[in-house]
């Protein structure tokens, strides 16, 4: 880890005056190359060029406030340099935590898009392209959200973003969206009921919804309803195993042609294998069910992702595998294209 200590934050410092002054503060950069090896089959059978590198940085800075809060601001630049997202997080002690977000926030339901347990990463997420439709909430968006101290296990959010899709917007400036959406809202609660057992002590429970509320003045006679996301599940770890179900769901408020996509049902599952403190493996099974506003236009269709894992570390090094296949890729099914698999090796160096 590079130490760049006593940045002053003069820019968030500024902001916050109003509520007390701050003490300069410090920043650190964290980093990371991901370098892997990928082989398609099935559908995609043509490789090409298999070899793939991302590169990342992250960079923070905290301080404190005279009356005891803290803040942290987090920037990440992800691939190839370019930038992801900002956060900035006040610590307001026992009264909980207010974040702004700009980017890909992971904020409100976003946080709970899949939470399965694995010994890599997310089935979906190995090269395949699948194309599947996650509970997103206000993630995406520029947020800001409240999140409450954990008192008897239970922890609280509450998120909300503007204008959904109006895009991030820089100091002193604004965005706008002109299409139906407008505000979006996101509320989770995430509980491990202990209660101070210890049989109890690696169970995990959680549910998110969120709405987008949809205008309707928009010179169309019926654009829609308001869209809906939800999604709940549980995760249980017993010694050195991680078990985990989930189920989400996607409204997307279309009404006004009938064979426009109605919704999208996901359920999933995932086991988790510590072997040792160095050695994983996993299993994660995926199945989403894509549905019309009118059956009788067009047949729901069911994609399953299915993903075998290992991974491996030395220091700060990881050896990762993943064995993927995919049924139905991007919700299209009558070719052998969208039923396709992939293997991947990937090493990650961090510093």
């Amino acid at each position: 880890m590079n130490k760049l200590t006593k940045v002053g934050l003069s820019a968030l410092c500024s902001s916050l005056a109003a509520v007390s002054a701050a003490n300069a503060g410090e920043m650190t950069v964290t980093g990371g190359i991901d370098m892997s090896w990928t082989s398609m089959g099935g559908g995609d059978a043509v490789s090409g060029n298999p070899i793939g590198m991302g590169s990342n940085l992250t960079y923070k800075g905290s301080g404190e406030l005279d009356n005891g809060w803290t803040f942290d601001i987090t920037v990440a630049m992800l691939n190839q340099d370019a930038y992801s997202n900002t956060n900035v997080t006040v610590k307001m002690g026992g009264l909980g935590e207010l974040d702004f977000n700009q980017g890909n926030s992971g904020n409100g339901i976003d946080a709970f898009d899949d939470k399965m347990p694995t010994a890599w990463e997310e089935p979906w997420g190995n090269a395949l392209g699948t194309g599947v439709q996650l509970v997103k909430g206000i993630g995406a968006e520029q947020n800001i959200q409240y999140k409450t101290p954990t008192i008897g296990g239970a922890t609280i959010t509450l998120a909300m973003a503007p204008d959904m899709g109006a895009g991030d917007a820089a100091d002193k400036t604004r965005s706008k969206s002109d299409d139906i959406n407008g505000a979006g809202y996101d509320a989770t609660i995430n509980l491990n009921p202990s209660m101070g057992t210890e049989i109890l002590s690696g169970l995990n429970m959680f549910v998110g919804a969120h709405v987008t509320e949809t205008y309707r003045d928009q010179g169309t006679a019926n654009p829609g309803n308001d869209k809906y996301q939800a999604t709940g599940g549980v995760t249980l770890d017993i010694g050195p195993v991680s078990l985990g179900y989930q189920a989400s769901g996607i409204d997307l408020g279309n009404n006004t042609t009938a064979s426009d996509v109605s919704y999208y049902k996901n359920n999933f599952y995932g086991i988790a294998f510590n072997i040792n403190d160095d050695l994983s493996v996993s299993y994660g099974n995926h199945e989403s069910q894509q549905g019309f506003v009118n059956p009788n236009d067009g047949e729901s269709v069911l994609m399953e992702i299915e993903s075998y894992q290992v991974s491996y570390t030395i220091g700060g090094a990881s050896i990762r595998y993943a064995d993927t296949e995919v049924d139905n890729a991007a919700y299209q099914t009558g070719s052998q294209q969208y039923d396709k698999d992939a293997r991947i090796v990937s090493v990650s160096l961090a510093f």
